[in-house]
């Protein structure tokens, strides 16, 4: 993108041009640091993960950029319509309901990254495209420089730095070259195929959920589907399952066709045609774009990891280069902001002395550790929906990680007597069946309808936590309709950060510091300080 020379030295290195690299580039340069931003491919470049929750409106709006994606031309994403059982009607989570302003979008991500990229740009820092990391340099476990070449032109150099965001993402250069610490979620081994479809019909058209996006889970029970539209006329529509029911099937339609198919076009069309009827409905006769050549499917494996650790000594992971998780929920481009803003303030706040250095990172390693969790319960609660069947945790949940993410909803899931005590399989299965009922079959006319008849403390998102069994207790079990939507109301109240990250950012503590979110003061401060 730049045609400026490299400089041999900077302030802050940031590694990646995505979301979450140039989400930190623009969030320090704004402080006025000195950063460079160096990314791999030439931009734009093309990448998975178009559909977007709410929650990035606020992030957009700390560093300026949300007009600029409002007016791009997007896609308007007014909520998501949910279908986790064959037998019953879809849910439909309303993002506008109750402000216009609150919807969110569905993007191209090629044009997306790129507004993101030069928006780092014209916030002040240096940036570059074409440009890949090669190696990073050491004093003891503090990287201090890094090697890049140029991929046009084959020049090669060498750039210091004092802090380093690598934001690499699933190449993850930190973790996976030097620290080795990258660790696989067994209960999300997922490969997802998608394509791009010309002509499809769009769900509930005419009305204020058009262009909504549709998931449903497979009718066999090995996963889901998505179906996205996008502004420039296509569809994106993909299907999600577990590895081994992906291997399954390919084996068993090669046997079926004496060992000549299937390929990865002939899987994934199977797979629309026999387990995915709502989204094949909303497709009606429209054409795949590519049909016929490798082009016209595209396919991704390795869905869910974390590390326990996304920080060291001067150095922050954000984004897919320190975790990534199954894309059911939507959280990718979240958790990239998440990253970049946490990376940002705590770099700021080390520079800044209102913090140690060891102190920045154990904040980061648990904010971003706590957000992940969130939405691994969430996704692991809907995948128990989806398949029918218990799913073990235990190893892939930090009990520190789930006391910060779930403390609103652990002492009623334990009980009150058993509140302090370990973190057990029980206490997991339960939590994410109270989470599955997040994407519960209702709508905003059955919320209003159920809203009329009961007591306002019940459905108040401030009312205190109920569980299921609270629920029947106080509506005696005889109305369904009620029961699903309150169930809905609860899943929703621990998750709720998930929808108003800054200010989260501003209230939520670890190791007795809380952010400040403000230009020019960027940073921690404890908790005791007035803000």
């Amino acid at each position: 993108m730049a045609t400026r020379t490299l400089p041999t030295a900077t302030e802050i290195l940031v590694v990646g041009g995505g979301p979450a690299g140039s989400y930190a580039a623009a969030a320090l340069a704004r402080e006025g640091f000195d950063v460079t931003l160096l990314e791999a491919a030439k931009f734009p470049r093309y990448h998975i993960g178009e559909s977007l929750l709410p929650s990035i409106r606020p992030f957009l709006a700390f560093i300026d950029a949300e007009e600029t994606i409002k007016n791009y031309g997007f896609t308007v994403k007014p909520g998501a319509a949910v279908k986790l059982n064959q037998f019953k009607r879809e849910g439909y989570t309303d993002f506008i309901a109750l402000n216009p302003d609150n919807g969110s979008w569905n993007v191209i991500r090629s044009e997306f990254d790129d507004l993101l990229f030069r928006h780092a740009s014209k916030s002040g820092a240096n940036v570059f495209d074409n440009i890949r990391v090669t190696e990073f340099q050491f004093e003891g476990e503090r990287p201090v420089s890094a090697n890049w070449k140029d991929a046009n032109t084959g020049t090669e150099g060498r750039i210091s730095f004092s802090y380093l965001v690598d934001a690499s993402g699933k190449k993850g250069v930190m973790s996976t070259k030097y620290l080795k610490n990258r660790r696989f979620n067994q209960a999300l081994n997922n490969v997802a195929c998608w394509g791009y479809w010309d002509g499809t019909g769009s769900y509930m058209p005419g009305t204020t959920r058009q262009n909504a996006i549709f998931v449903e889970a497979l009718e066999d029970e090995s996963g889901w589907a998505w179906f996205i539209p996008l502004h420039d006329g296509s569809t994106s529509v993909g299907v999600v399952m577990d590895q081994e029911s992906s291997n399954r099937k390919k084996k068993a339609s090669r046997a079926a066709s004496g060992g000549s198919g299937s390929n990865l076009l002939a899987h994934y069309k199977q797979e629309l045609l026999s387990n995915a009827p709502g989204v094949l409905k909303l497709m009606g006769n429209a054409t795949l774009r590519n049909d016929g050549t490798p082009m016209a499917v595209k396919s991704a494996g390795d869905f869910s990891y974390s590390t326990p650790s996304y920080a060291g000594d001067h150095y922050r992971l954000a984004g897919d280069a320190g975790a990534f998780i199954d894309p059911f929920f939507s959280s990718g481009v979240h958790l990239a902001f998440t990253g970049g803003l946490s990376a940002a303030l705590t770099i700021s706040a080390s520079i800044r002395g209102l913090c140690s250095e060891d102190d920045a990172q154990r904040w980061h390693t648990s904010k971003i550790a706590t957000s992940y969790t969130r939405f691994l319960l969430v996704v692991l609660g809907t995948y128990k929906q989806i398949r029918n069947q218990s799913m073990p945790v235990m190893s892939d949940v930090d009990e520190d990680n789930f006391d910060r993410a779930f403390d609103l909803i652990r002492p009623v899931i334990q009980g009150t007597a058993d509140v302090g005590k370990a973190l057990t399989e029980d206490e997991l299965q339960k939590t994410m069946d109270f989470c599955s009922h997040l994407f519960a079959p209702t709508d905003p006319e059955m919320h209003s309808a159920v809203k009329a008849r009961l007591d306002p403390s019940l459905t108040s998102p401030d009312a205190p936590v109920m569980t299921e069994s609270d629920i029947d207790r106080v509506l005696g079990g005889a109305d369904e309709e009620a029961k699903i939507v309150l169930s809905e109301i609860n899943a929703r109240k621990p998750i709720h950060t998930m929808y108003n990250p800054t200010e989260n950012f501003g209230v939520e503590e670890h190791f007795g510091f809380k952010a400040v979110l403000e230009r020019g003061r960027l940073g921690l401060v404890t908790s005791q300080t007035e803000l």
